[in-house]
């Protein structure tokens, strides 16, 4: 039987006072697929995007589903700005590249 995924979304700043409640939404979640809600992202830090690239190598080497979805230009702007790209952190719905 697989674990229900979890919803969460992620705050309009993603800096590095957004990390650690972030972190901690996080992990209280491990063990369960996750879909992370980019939409409402307007400054993506460097210490959010580390965050969520440590994030995402711990589901993935779990073997669960960790996604973010409807990522907001900033959040994208974000990625390219630190040389990070959607795939690696499994973004859907993001423009190409």
């Amino acid at each position: 039987m697989s674990a229900q995924t979890v919803s969460l979304s992620l705050p309009a700043r993603l800096d590095l006072k957004a990390a650690a409640p972030l972190r901690d939404d996080l992990l209280a979640v491990r063990g369960a697929p996750v879909t992370l809600d980019g939409s409402a992202v307007l400054h993506l830090g460097a210490s959010g995007l580390q965050l969520l690239l440590a994030a995402a190598e711990t589901w993935r080497a779990e073997g669960l589903d960790f996604r973010i979805v409807d990522p907001s230009a900033a959040f994208q702007e974000g990625l390219r700005q630190m040389g990070a790209s959607s795939s690696s952190l499994a973004v859907s719905g993001a423009l190409p590249q």
